[in-house]
């Protein structure tokens, strides 16, 4: 592992995590027009610093886990700036978010009374998710009403996703990074639990 490509792939990550406060300011402060831009990088930095990990074999559990809260903080600050500036909409659409709100307690409560923590599986179909997330989040920012297509895509793959890795949590019997997908937590639970 070469220390200055960890550092860097950890550094992309990093700004993920300090700058949510900063676009909860700018969405507080009003300045959309810098929250916007500052949220599509932030997404953009998503999308890269995983594929330069695995590029440059840096892949640590401590990157992992960063990584993971990285994620949900850059989606919760877009989540807020749709309730700020979009809030017509949601209200319209409320019974989507609350499915989701509840998909996401369950798996988080689930990984917490399980392992004690939470999950960092990184799956396929978690990325998939995050891709129609960015597709319907970033756009909602720079048109004046969100696209209610993309919408239904990212909760349809939002939804199978946090339903993968709340079963993933209860076959895997002890914690583990970057599981894949089921298929791939059956084999991990075979060699964690031999029997």
């Amino acid at each position: 592992m070469h220390k200055g490509s960890y550092y860097m792939v950890n550094g992309i990550t990093f700004y993920r995590l300090i700058a949510a406060p900063f676009l909860l300011f700018l969405i507080f402060s009003e300045q959309l027009n810098w929250f916007k831009w500052l949220l599509a990088f932030s997404f953009f930095t998503d999308a890269i610093d995983g594929f330069l990990a695995r590029k440059y074999k840096v892949v640590s559990v401590m990157g992992a886990k960063m990584d993971s809260i990285a994620d949900d903080l850059t989606i919760l600050v877009a989540v807020i700036g749709l309730f700020v500036y979009h809030k017509d909409f949601l209200y319209r659409e409320y019974s989507w978010i609350l499915v989701l709100l509840i998909l996401f307690l369950i798996q988080v409560g689930s990984a917490l009374i399980r392992y004690g923590k939470f999950t960092s599986f990184h799956t396929y179909l978690a990325k998939v998710a995050a891709v129609a997330q960015a597709l319907f989040l970033i756009p909602s920012f720079f048109l004046t009403t969100p696209s209610l297509p993309l919408f239904y895509i990212a909760i349809a793959l939002t939804t199978l996703d946090l339903l993968e890795e709340t079963i993933m949590v209860w076959l895997l019997p002890k914690w583990k990074a970057d599981v894949k997908g089921i298929k791939e937590a059956l084999r991990v639970r075979r060699k964690q639990n031999p029997s």
